[in-house]
């Protein structure tokens, strides 16, 4: 695969930077580990050529892949504070769970939260590349924001794989901004 974009050079970092933050596409690479958050283990990649062929089927690896080393480094940075909501998702479902609350109301608060996360990371976007991820949402799952709860728990069956489809994490994504993310070793109340 080559890279190529309709963005410009000077869009493609924010653009990469919150398609990454957001990528859903993989499973989480959960190690069962104590510590928390993402953790940095390995140096990141050089840059390579724009020409070179993408080994990924993912799009936004091919993107990361070029990126100039200063804008990697952003993309990282961008990465790892989205491992920090993952974890204050974690928490709120712990915490939800713990207060009684039912699959329903978990995975439609988490999957809220998801959506919060992803207006406040547009917010420091440029229009054009607020309209690109808009128009892909809105094409895929008639919002621009992404899937619904609703829409959801269609594609799964359950509430609990709706909260748990909600913390997803791109492991290809991580692996080439090379993090791997820790969960915490136990999650209290939670639910098959």
């Amino acid at each position: 695969m080559r890279f190529s974009s309709t963005l410009p050079r000077r869009a493609l970092l924010p653009f990469v930077a919150a398609v990454a933050l957001l990528a859903t596409g993989g499973t989480a690479a959960a190690t069962g580990a104590d510590a928390c958050g993402s953790v940095i283990t390995a140096p990141l990649a050089p840059p390579v050529p724009a020409d070179d062929p993408c080994p990924s089927t993912d799009p936004v690896v091919c993107r990361i892949r070029v990126l100039p080393m200063d804008e990697k480094v952003e993309a990282q940075r961008t990465r790892i504070r989205y491992h920090d909501l993952l974890e204050a998702m974690h928490r709120t479902e712990a915490d939800m769970r713990e207060a009684g609350a039912s699959d329903e109301e978990i995975a439609r608060e988490l999957v809220d939260m998801r959506n919060q996360a992803k207006e406040i990371t547009r917010a420091g976007m440029t229009p054009e590349e607020v309209r690109v991820l808009e128009e892909r949402n809105t094409a895929k799952y008639g919002n621009p924001l992404g899937p619904t709860a609703d829409q959801l728990y269609v594609k799964y069956g359950s509430w609990q794989k709706v909260t748990d489809a909600s913390m997803r994490t791109s492991y290809a994504v991580d692996r080439e901004l090379a993090l791997d993310r820790r969960l915490p070793a136990e999650n209290p109340g939670k639910s098959s």
